[in-house]
């Protein structure tokens, strides 16, 4: 055990160091299913909680116990894990080419986790120059470790080889590090991964949760472990190191608010000492809006930054601030200077897409920061076509906004004098159905109503509003409480409009609230007349009893009716 505890120490400043993997930065534009509810967040990843107390402990003690869950993977052979141990001990202490290949002869404990080692040392000297490929890589000990990694290494008298050069010999290291990262995560199932991740340094956990982006593999043990580890870890995060991360969050549907509250932490101390590049920035940004992570200290501490640094950000950049500072319903104590400054400096023409110039438009609309240029811009007669030529077309996502900005300039924007969609519109032609989970919530309250309504013809489902969302259930009521029927006129009926709120309609993260798309649905329905109530999942559920669902809406019709 004593010796696992001192590689640690050595083995996780060579696994995967300098491996190359840059993630790039994405468009602005982040997408949203075609819902009523225009969401895409994804269900948070339960941390279990002996995971959350294990996260109290110190490094050293995670570590130990990482590695002592390795030493009693095989219990009945104890003389088995002690000569592991010497050999790790061996490959720690060795300071040769040599005396590393020497620990392959005549040894029968030699496995694949140390020949993954001595490689990864081996790869790491010759990067470092402190030693030559051409030294061992003929070397019939060095060729017996390779083939237990599952890769052949091509002689030096192979002409191809020759003719490479020293390209040769960077791709050949290259593969070396790429066959380490494969082997760790595909050692020996997604758990023992998952327990070797203790044993490797905070770069090389970011590299490896950048890998499983890059793969789309959604390794849940292998998230888990990674997420817990890393938030574990004393050091802090890089810009690039952070970024990487949360990109692979978001691109892996992985929800962690321990780890994004580190991630957080880290960006907010390194974001001042970048004052060149605006990429990592705006990667940053996109992956909060995706992740529908809302962090009011980092949203104000980036707004601060894209200010202070305007003359360097792209276009992109600031369009990806817009849009998830709406989705996020993230308005900044700075919201002057940010409309003054950064909403001035963005123009129709610095997108190549028309549907980036909706979605800038649509998320100025949420952010109260809209002017009647921009809705007119979107929504005269010629825009259509225009987004017509996009390469995806007209989307429904787009005509769902097209809706929402229509429903906007008519009912909200003050002294609009500007163009709208006329009534034979096609966007108005839009498919729109919530997501499964959604639909479980939508039926619980429906069946919940049919027992406090009279008659069917007192209740109206998914109602179209004709402004890119539906409502979930239409009722009337009288100022007595008592309900109306919907086939007869009543001017001075109580219109209530009931909307299930589920998981994807909020955001998450330190600071919880309705997402800026839910907030925008809610004003347009009570600028139409219509009194909200929302039915949020965490207060109304379908396991709970009918009785209990019908005695929650009661309460609900009941508090409309006073305030009437």
């Amino acid at each position: 055990m004593l010796g696992l505890q001192r590689f640690a120490g050595s083995f996780v400043t060579q696994l995967y160091r300098r491996a190359a993997f840059s993630s790039s930065v994405r468009a602005a534009g982040i997408p949203v299913a075609p819902t009523g509810a225009q969401s895409d967040a994804v269900e948070p990843e339960a941390r279990a909680p002996a995971v959350e107390e294990a996260a109290k402990k110190p490094r050293g003690h995670m570590v130990a116990a990482a590695f002592e869950s390795l030493r009693n993977d095989d219990p009945k052979d104890e003389s088995k894990s002690q000569a592991s141990s010497k050999i790790d001990e061996r490959i720690i202490n060795a300071k040769t080419v040599n005396g590393l290949l020497t620990i392959t002869e005549n040894n029968n404990g030699f496995s694949r986790k140390h020949a993954l080692r001595i490689v990864s040392i081996l790869a790491e000297w010759s990067t470092l120059n402190r030693v030559k490929i051409s030294e061992f890589e003929n070397d019939t000990r060095f060729l017996r470790i390779c083939r237990m990694l599952g890769r052949t290494v091509p002689k030096n008298n192979n002409a191809n080889n020759k003719d490479l050069g020293d390209n040769g010999t960077a791709k050949r290291i290259s593969g070396f590090r790429t066959d380490d990262l494969n082997t760790v995560l595909g050692v020996a199932g997604d758990d023992e991964a998952a327990k070797l991740i203790a044993s490797i340094s905070l770069p090389q956990m970011v590299k490896v949760m950048s890998t499983l982006a890059q793969r789309k593999r959604r390794s849940t043990p292998l998230l888990r472990s990674l997420a817990f580890n890393i938030s574990s870890a004393s050091e802090s995060l890089d810009l690039k190191q952070a970024g990487d991360v949360l990109f692979a969050m978001s691109t892996l549907n992985f929800q962690d608010s321990v780890l994004g509250a580190k991630v957080c932490a880290d960006v907010q101390s390194a974001l001042p000492k970048n004052v060149e590049k605006s990429a990592v920035v705006g990667s940053i940004i996109t992956s909060l809006g995706i992740l529908r992570y809302r962090d009011l200290d980092i949203l104000e501490s980036l707004t601060q930054w894209l200010l202070k640094n305007s003359e360097i950000c792209r276009p992109q950049d600031l369009s990806a601030y817009f849009l998830t500072s709406a989705l996020l319903n993230f308005k900044s104590a700075q919201l002057e200077e940010v409309s003054k400054k950064l909403v001035k400096s963005i123009v129709r023409e610095d997108f190549t897409k028309q549907s980036e110039w909706l979605s800038f438009v649509w998320s100025l609309t949420m952010l109260g920061l809209v002017e009647h240029g921009h809705l007119a811009s979107v929504l005269s007669a010629d825009f259509l076509e225009t987004l017509k030529k996009d390469k995806a077309g007209v989307t429904a996502t787009s005509k769902m906004r097209l809706l929402n900005l229509n429903s906007y300039a008519q009912l909200i924007a003050t002294d609009y004098k500007g163009p709208l969609l006329p009534t034979d519109s096609p966007v108005y032609q839009v498919p729109m159905a919530h997501p499964k989970a959604k639909q479980v919530l939508v039926n619980g309250m429906l069946d919940a109503l049919k027992s406090l309504l009279p008659a069917s013809n007192h209740l109206q489902t998914a109602v179209d509003t004709k402004m890119g969302f539906l409502i979930d259930a239409l009722c009337h009521f009288d100022a007595n409480k008592n309900p109306l029927p919907l086939d007869k006129e009543n001017p001075n009926a109580i219109r209530v409009a009931l909307m299930v709120i589920d998981f994807h309609d909020i955001c998450h993260g330190t600071h919880r609230s309705g997402s800026g798309v839910t907030n925008l649905t809610f004003d347009l329905l009570e600028k139409s007349g219509y009194h909200v109530i929302p039915v949020p999942y965490n207060e109304f559920s379908t396991s709970d009893k009918l009785l209990k669902r019908v005695q929650y809406l009661e309460s609900k019709f009941k508090a409309i009716a006073s305030s009437k």
